[in-house]
C-alpha cells in the first residue's frame, strides 16, 4: 500500500490537502479534509510534497531563458570527506517558464571511499515492484553513477538494495553483504530543504563503513586416519570465540540505541534502528540461532513494516510473525531462520 494512516495527501482534482484516517482495501482509504471525511480511490490522491516543490510561483515580468540554462547541476559531484559506501544523489535542476529553479531529475551514484574495490548489484523498486537492476564494479575511491530517477517517481516509494562482493576476495572476509535504504517522500523532501540550506550539493544516504568479517565455521573432521597424530581436532565452540555474541531479543527503541537520539532527524533515527537490526540479524545466523525477536514498538508502524520488508528479501528467513506476545504486545517480530 503506498498510503498509511497519517500521510499528509493532496486531492488531485481539487489540489486540497487532507489526511488518511483509515485504509479501506487495497483500491480505497478513508481521507478527511477540512474536517470532512469521505472514501477516495488512491489512484485519485497523491503526496502534496512533489507539487509543493514543483508548483509554480504567481508569475513576475519574464525574462529570456536561454538553452544554456537548461537543466543546470549546481555543482560537480561531490560529497563530504567520509570512509562510507554511500548511495549518493545529485539533483539536476532546470529553469520554469517563470524563472524559478524546479527539480526535473535526480542523478544516481554509487560512492566508494574504502581502500576496497567492490562488485556489486542494484536493484530499484517502486511500491514493491522492480524497475531497474545493474550489475557492475565500483573502484576504491571512485564513484559509479548507475541512472536517473524523474523527480515525481520518488513519490512512489522508491527502494534501494545492494548485493556487495569484494573484486578481489580475502580470505577473512566475507562472501559478500547485502543491505538496503528505503526513502520515504517527506523524508526526501525534508532532506532536499536541509541540503539547499546548507548549499549541500547532494544527499548522502550511507549504506555500510567496513566490508564485514567472514563467519569462521571451522567443523570437525569425522574421518580422521588412525595415524591421526599430526592431525588437528579443531573445537567447534572456539571457532566463533572472536565474533561479538548474539542476542536472541534485540530492542531497538531509539533511546536504547543512542544518548543523543533528541538530536536526530526522524530518517537519521530510523537509519540507526535499521543498521542496528541488520547488525544482530547478521550476528544471529553467525551464531546459528534458531529465531531472533526484534523489537520494534507500535507508535505508527513504520519501523516494523520497514522491517518486515526487509525480511521478504532473506533468504535465511522460514517465517516471521507479529503476534502478540505477553511480554511486547504487539510491538516485536519473532522471526525463524533455516540453515
Amino acid at each position: 500500500m503506498k498510503f498509511q494512516i497519517g500521510d499528509t495527501i493532496l486531492i488531485i482534482h481539487s489540489s486540497e490537502e487532507g489526511e488518511v484516517i483509515n485504509i479501506i482495501d487495497d483500491e480505497m482509504v478513508m481521507v478527511e479534509v477540512g474536517g470532512v471525511q469521505f472514501p477516495i480511490y488512491i489512484d485519485q490522491i497523491d503526496f502534496p510534497y512533489f507539487k509543493r516543490f514543483t508548483e509554480k510561483k504567481e508569475p513576475s515580468p519574464p525574462s529570456k531563458i536561454y538553452i544554456d540554462q537548461i537543466p543546470i547541476e549546481k555543482k560537480q559531484l561531490e560529497t563530504k570527506e567520509t570512509k562510507n559506501v554511500s548511495l549518493v544523489s545529485m539533483p539536476i535542476f532546470e529553469i520554469d517558464v517563470f524563472g524559478d529553479e524546479v527539480i526535473k531529475e535526480m542523478k544516481i551514484y554509487l560512492f566508494n571511499q574504502t581502500t576496497q574495490d567492490l562488485r556489486f548489484t542494484y536493484q530499484l523498486t517502486f511500491s514493491g515492484k522492480k524497475s531497474f537492476e545493474l550489475a557492475n564494479i565500483v573502484l576504491a575511491f571512485q564513484n559509479f553513477y548507475i541512472h536517473n530517477i524523474v523527480f515525481k517517481d520518488w513519490t512512489d516509494n522508491p527502494a534501494f538494495y545492494f548485493d556487495f562482493a569484494l573484486a578481489q576476495p580475502q580470505p577473512k572476509k566475507a562472501d559478500h553483504f547485502e543491505t538496503s535504504i528505503k526513502i520515504k517522500p517527506k523524508q526526501l523532501f525534508a532532506k532536499i530543504e536541509e541540503m539547499k540550506a546548507k548549499n549541500d550539493p547532494t544527499l548522502i544516504f550511507p549504506l555500510f563503513q567496513e566490508f564485514p568479517d567472514k563467519v569462521e565455521n571451522e567443523m570437525l573432521d569425522m574421518h580422521i586416519p588412525k595415524s591421526s597424530k599430526h592431525n588437528k581436532i579443531y573445537d567447534a565452540s572456539k571457532a566463533k570465540a572472536h565474533i561479538e555474541p548474539a542476542r536472541s531479543i534485540i530492542d531497538l527503541h531509539i533511546e536504547k540505541l543512542t544518548h543523543y537520539w533528541q538530536q536526530l532527524s526522524n530518517f537519521e533515527m530510523l537509519q540507526l534502528q535499521l543498521q542496528t537490526f541488520e547488525k544482530y540479524y547478521n550476528l544471529a545466523l553467525a551464531h546459528y540461532q534458531p529465531s531472533l525477536i526484534v523489537i520494534h514498538g507500535v507508535g505508527s508502524g513504520k519501523l516494523r513494516q520497514e522491517i518486515h520488508e526487509i525480511l521478504k528479501h532473506k533468504k535465511e528467513v522460514n517465517h516471521f510473525v507479529n503476534q502478540y506476545h505477553p511480554l511486547f504486545g504487539y510491538g516485536a517480530t519473532e522471526i525463524s531462520f533455516q540453515y
